[in-house]
């Protein structure tokens, strides 16, 4: 049994091309994002994992990023599950700022607290604990029991929602939580063991013209 689960943020999007917080908004994917999808499609595949389901949230550039990735693999035809739960961190009164606009307005510290800290909501918005209250229980149970059962799975979402499903897979705390940077397009791939808890963890490399 495979219990294969693999994460993967999606590709550079408008918004991050422009520096700007984007939270719930929905951008599209740039050229390179869209490179960087289907670079991470064809790396899993050429690396042989394969997927049973999918699973991404209700943004166009993460369920772009699952589609390119599916379509690399020569998977495009199983079932993809949208859900809300899987959405980005919701940056509030932020969303549409240049950061580097904020951090003029705001100072460096309070805009890194907003970005980084555990606890800490931009005004309107989300901590990062707030985001995983909405993503661990989805992940507990809708994704892993698929996971448990043998299927593969990929997961295509964000930044920050990603962040707080790999702080509890990867035991990190609050502090650690800070300094962890999850890049466009560049898969995780776990194994889980009979007990739930990770078993193996591999950064898969891409080989593509993106430059990361």
């Amino acid at each position: 049994m495979e219990r294969l689960l693999v994460l993967a943020r999606h590709g550079q999007s408008e918004w991050n091309l422009k520096n700007l917080f984007t939270g719930w908004r929905d951008p599209g994917l740039t050229d390179r994002g869209v490179a960087e999808a289907r670079a991470a499609g064809h790396a899993l595949k050429q690396a042989g994992y394969g997927f049973d389901i999918a699973f991404t949230s209700e943004l166009v550039r993460a369920q772009h990023t699952c589609a390119l990735i599916l379509e690399a693999m020569g998977l495009a035809d199983i079932e993809v599950v949208r859900s809300q739960a899987l959405n980005e961190r919701d940056y509030g009164d932020l969303a549409g700022l240049n950061k580097d606009d904020a951090r003029a307005r705001w100072g460096e510290a309070q805009v890194h607290l907003w970005r980084r800290s555990y606890d800490v909501r931009p005004p309107g918005g989300e901590s990062l604990k707030d985001t995983g209250a909405r993503v661990l229980p989805y992940y507990i149970e809708t994704i892993l029991p698929r996971v448990m059962a043998g299927q593969r799975v990929l997961v295509a979402a964000h930044g920050n929602s990603l962040r707080s499903l790999v702080m509890v897979l990867d035991h990190l705390g609050p502090d650690t939580i800070a300094g962890l940077e999850i890049k466009t397009g560049v898969p995780l791939v776990y194994r889980l063991g009979a007990d739930t808890t990770v078993a193996a963890k591999a950064v898969l490399a891409r080989d593509d013209a993106t430059g990361r």
